[in-house]
C-alpha cells in the first residue's frame, strides 16, 4: 500500500527528501511513496492527523507544541535528515567578528513564515547577553521581499535561508555574518507519523528509513552540480550553478545528518530555546516525541 508523504513546504534544504524520489531510493528499497502537497506549513499537522496523509516531514517544533497542549497526543518523529539549522544571517556590508550586539540599532528583518527560525535565533542572541526584543527588528515580510529591501539598502541584515543567501552573497549585495548551523544540532526536519501508523506499518515505514538513510549517504558524496542537475525540476528557475553552491555551504556545514537517527542533543537544542521563547509551558520529553528505533535498526542492519 502506498505512504502518502506530506511535503511540507517546497524548500532548497528539504533536499535529500526530492533526492530520496530522483534516485529511485524509495522503490529500491521495495516501498511505494507518493508525495503530497501540504496546503501550508501550519496546516500539514491537521492533514496528518485527520489521516488524509501516513507521515509528513517537518520540524518536532510543532510535534512538541502539541504534545504541551494535548499530552495524550499521537504524533512521533522517527527519521532525522535535516539535523541544524538551515537560516543566515546576512548583512547588506561586510561586518567580520560579527556579534550578535552588533544587531543593535540595525534594521532587522526576521522570517515570517515559519516560526522555528527566529525561536531558535533567538535563544542565540539571548544567549549572547542581548535582550531580543531590545532590536528592531521587523517580522511582517516574505523572505523575497526581504531580499529585495536589502539589496535596495532599506534593510542592514535579514534572516534567510538558501537560496537567498546565495544569491546575496554571489551578487554582492549581502555578506554572511553568521550561519545558524554553527551552534550545534537542532532538531529541524524529521519525518512524523501517527503511532497507529508507526506500528501497524513499521515494515514500511522501516523502509522507508532505509531509503532516506541511503539518500543521506549519497548526499554527501555525490558532485553538488549532479545533484543540482537531478533535482532541477522541483527548483526549475534556479540555476544549476547556484543551486549546486547551495548544497556545498550547506555540506559543508553539516546540515543534513549522517544518518536517520534523531539526537537528542538537537532535540535538547530546539526545546531549550521553545522554552525559553514561551512557547512550551512545560517540559516535554524526548521519548514523548521520538522514536528511534525503526532508524537504529535500519543503521544496524546498513551501516554504510
Amino acid at each position: 500500500m502506498t505512504i502518502r508523504l506530506s511535503e511540507n513546504f517546497r524548500a532548497l534544504f528539504y533536499a535529500p527528501f526530492y533526492a530520496t524520489q530522483a534516485t529511485g531510493a524509495f522503490e529500491a528499497a521495495g516501498v511505494e511513496v507518493a508525495m503530497v502537497p501540504s496546503p501550508s506549513p501550519g496546516a500539514a499537522v491537521a492533514v496528518l492527523r485527520a489521516g488524509e496523509v501516513d507521515v509528513m516531514w517537518g520540524g518536532p517544533l510543532r510535534v512538541m507544541m502539541l504534545h504541551d497542549a494535548e499530552p495524550a497526543c499521537d504524533l512521533v518523529c522517527f527519521c532525522d535528515v535535516v539535523a541544524r539549522d538551515p537560516f543566515f544571517i546576512i548583512g547588506a556590508r561586510p561586518r567580520p567578528g560579527f556579534r550578535f550586539a552588533d544587531l543593535k540599532g540595525l534594521r532587522f528583518a526576521t522570517v515570517s513564515e515559519v516560526p522555528t527560525p527566529w525561536i531558535c535565533l533567538a535563544n542565540d542572541v539571548r544567549h549572547a547577553g542581548v535582550d531580543p526584543g531590545a532590536l528592531d527588528r521587523s517580522d511582517d515580510k516574505t523572505m523575497a521581499e526581504n531580499e529585495a529591501a536589502l539589496a535596495a539598502g532599506e534593510l542592514d541584515a535579514m534572516q534567510v535561508f538558501q537560496p537567498y543567501a546565495e544569491r546575496l552573497i554571489a551578487s554582492g549585495a549581502g555578506h554572511l555574518w553568521y550561519a545558524a548551523a554553527t551552534r550545534g544540532l537542532t532538531a529541524y526536519t524529521t519525518l512524523v507519523t501517527r503511532r497507529d501508523v508507526l506500528t501497524d506499518r513499521a515494515d514500511e515505514l522501516q523502509r522507508m528509513t532505509r531509503a532516506i538513510h541511503r539518500t543521506l549517504t549519497w548526499f554527501a558524496k555525490t558532485p553538488a552540480l549532479d545533484i543540482a542537475g537531478l533535482l532541477k525540476d522541483f527548483f526549475p528557475d534556479l540555476p544549476t550553478a547556484v543551486f549546486a553552491a547551495c548544497i556545498d555551504r550547506y555540506r559543508a556545514l553539516g546540515l543534513w545528518g549522517a544518518d536517520p537517527v534523531i539526537r537528542r542533543e538537537g532535540y535538547d537544542r530546539l526545546h531549550a530555546a521553545m522554552r525559553a521563547a514561551g512557547v512550551l509551558s512545560r517540559d516535554i520529553a524526548f521519548e514523548a516525541c521520538v522514536d528511534t528505533a525503526l532508524a537504529r535498526q535500519v543503521v544496524q542492519a546498513d551501516p554504510a
